[in-house]
């Protein structure tokens, strides 16, 4: 005689949360490109050098104006430009960090775990955690 004992555990629950995961993940790859496109712009000196670059971090755009241009100032003209692209990028930083929020990687267990309810993933007593391959 074979006892009928239900199954716990994932059970028939593990093709739903598989979509589920597929999903967040096709999500974050979308709000990465989203950022990745976006292009990010400031200025130092009073606008009188401006950077561009987008969410990859790749310069997009330098605009210096003549007035600056000075041979004497060339170290001047240096810091401006280091100012206003390493703004630039912090920008570019920021968004991707608002777009992945809700999702925090663990790289001691090299996995993401994500959160679609907008909770800190950290506050989540079951977190889902997936790999992402590149």
């Amino acid at each position: 005689m074979k006892a009928n004992v239900p199954r716990t555990g994932m059970g028939g629950n593990q093709a739903n949360m598989m979509k589920q995961i597929q999903k967040m993940q096709e999500e974050m790859e979308q709000k990465q490109a989203e950022v990745q496109a976006t292009e990010f712009t400031a200025s130092a000196g009073g606008g009188v050098v401006e950077v561009s670059v987008n969410g990859a971090h790749e310069v997009k755009g330098i605009k210096i104006d003549p007035e600056v241009m000075d041979p004497e100032e060339v170290e001047m003209l240096e810091d401006l430009l280091l100012a206003a692209l390493n703004e630039a990028n912090r920008k570019a930083a920021e968004a991707m960090e608002a777009a992945m929020d809700g999702a925090t990687y663990n790289a001691e267990k090299g996995l993401y775990a994500v959160n679609t309810d907008g909770i800190p993933a950290q506050e989540l007593g079951d977190t889902i955690y997936f790999c992402i391959y590149a």
